[in-house]
């Protein structure tokens, strides 16, 4: 048994916020799966979307964020996060985050912030460092967390189940009081008890075979939090980013949305430049009209990419601007400033997720979720990119606030240690492996960026079939990393099936050729799944 204060899942910007935040109040443990920084944190390239210029307003980053969100974003919400941004963005730099600062000095003759554009963006305001904000990002964070003498950081750990009153047979309110989590190098599973748990888990790109996303992203606080009862809701939408490396030895590269923002071209194999018959921003429309567009011209062709072509704008400049993905394109054999690059969409961004208010409160007490794991209602059917980052870190603040205010009674549950029962070692580590593959596979010819009612019915069927074998093999073997990663991405994909045959329309990121148009009876209304008891 390991007894904190506050238990939190996850390592990236809104599970490090949130630590430091609660720290100075108790002992904080925080459980990664990998290292400490590896994370979708870590990964992102864009930037933080924010108010910080006088050419900008609140009121036009909330129409922004609004039209992107195609009529499911809860405003009050969408306003709380706008306005709060700023504050938490000065934090971090505080904290000794380094935007990237402008060649042009500001009217008072120092220095700016240099602020990029992206899809779905009316004005110039995502700050970013060149092309590797998020790391920058983790590198300030993690160096805080370590002046932190009280917080613990378990590495190489990974959640099994989260511990709640109702699973222990106790009757009244349903409290989560902690999680059985397994140390990946001891073999061994240990009970981490508290009564403040937070989920900062992260999406799930993992369910699909194409992700940006790290091998991490596997949805294990959706997951979890649907087996405790927590509701979730709105998974159908799933962004795919339209712009992924096309390369056989190029894994998971993301090519920024800021290369567009930047002059950046979608073109055809021929050069043919297809955006401008779609939309009004062309290739700066919001992502979802990107994606479904690529995804058109790739079948109507056959080709297996289109082209992203940023070469008419100064070499100079786009090495200086996009150092890491030069760097990585060149290493593949590709110029990024002579050549145009291949791209492809793959799957990017979880924009439903545990419903939670806009403190990161479940409806389970003690269990909050923030980060990408978290359905606040910021993002609606489609996310505005570099809105993700701001979320981060605006509800982790809250969420930090709003339990350091009104904090939960002590409990004296009875918490047992993990049982293995009779299950053994797994003999045949193969059919995780299979059921991996097939699982992935399945979701991305099936569920997709486009959907039928016919394919998401065999999807959700031969689905039912794997959980029936991944929940036999769960309980007859001792537990691993593969095996509790496997058993979560199939819950989480059984999630967005489920959601996407609840909707009857197309909003979004849920294109379905069986209702293309929107349905007015579905505006402002969330496709909401719990467990059935």
């Amino acid at each position: 048994m390991k007894q904190f204060d506050f238990l939190i899942l996850g390592s990236g910007i809104a599970g490090l916020t949130f630590a430091l935040k609660v720290a100075p109040r108790g002992r904080v443990a925080i459980v990664t799966k990998k290292d400490r920084a590896e994370s979708n944190t870590n990964y992102a390239q864009g930037g933080i979307a924010s108010v910080t210029s006088k050419e900008d307003s609140f009121e036009s980053h909330v129409r922004d964020t609004l039209t992107a969100g195609a009529g499911l974003c809860k405003e009050s919400v969408v306003r709380t996060i706008v306005e709060e941004g700023p504050a938490r963005i000065a934090e971090l730099i505080a904290l000794g985050m380094k935007f990237s600062e402008s060649a042009a000095p500001s009217e008072d003759g120092g220095k700016q912030l240099d602020l990029g554009r992206e899809g779905g963006h009316s004005e110039r305001r995502i700050l970013h460092a060149k092309d590797v904000t998020g790391r920058e990002i983790e590198r300030a964070l993690l160096a805080a967390v370590a002046a932190q003498p009280n917080i613990e950081i378990f590495e190489n750990h990974i959640a099994i189940d989260l511990i709640t009153s109702q699973k222990l047979g106790y009757v009244g309110e349903n409290r989560c009081l902690g999680a059985y989590v397994f140390d990946k190098k001891a073999n061994r599973v240990w009970t981490f008890a508290a009564p403040v748990t937070v989920l900062a888990t992260g999406g799930c790109g993992k369910v699909y075979l194409y992700t940006t996303n790290p091998d991490i992203a596997t949805g294990d606080g959706v997951a979890m939090a649907f087996r405790a009862g927590a509701s979730i809701a709105n998974m159908e939408f799933v962004q795919f980013h339209p712009t992924c490396l096309y390369h056989p030895k190029a894994k998971s590269f993301l090519i920024s949305e800021a290369v567009r923002g930047e002059g950046g071209i979608l073109k055809t194999l021929d050069g043919r430049e297809f955006m401008d018959a779609v939309h009004p921003l062309k290739s700066l429309a919001p992502r979802d009209v990107v994606a479904r567009a690529i995804d058109s011209e790739m079948k109507k062709s056959g080709a297996d990419c289109v082209h992203l072509d940023i070469t008419h704008k100064p070499a100079k400049f786009i090495i200086e601007r996009f150092p890491n993905i030069y760097q990585t394109c060149l290493r593949y054999g590709i110029d990024i400033t002579r050549e145009p690059i291949p791209v492809v969409p793959a799957a990017h961004y979880q924009c439903g997720g545990v419903v939670t208010n806009v403190d990161g409160g479940t409806d389970i007490a003690g269990l909050f979720a923030v980060g990408e794991v978290a359905c606040t209602g910021l993002h609606g059917a489609n996310r505005l990119a570099s809105n993700s980052l701001l979320e981060a870190l605006v509800c982790a603040h809250r969420a930090a606030e709003k339990i350091l205010s009104a904090p939960l009674p002590k409990s004296d549950f009875k918490i047992p240690v993990w049982q293995s029962g009779n299950a053994t070692n797994a003999d045949e580590l193969v059919v995780v492996a299979h059921n991996w593959d097939e699982l992935r596979r399945l979701m991305w010819d099936y569920v997709g960026i486009v959907r039928t009612n016919k394919r998401l019915q065999r999807a959700q069927s031969r689905l039912a079939n794997l959980q029936q074998e991944i929940q036999e093999y769960y309980w007859n073997f001792i537990v691993t990393a593969d095996l509790l990663e496997l058993r979560n991405i199939a819950t989480v994909a059984e999630l967005i099936v489920r959601c996407a045959l609840m909707r009857p329309e197309s909003r979004g990121l849920n294109y379905n050729l069986d209702f293309p148009d929107l349905n007015p009876d579905w505006a402002q209304r969330d496709s909401v799944v719990r467990k059935e008891k």
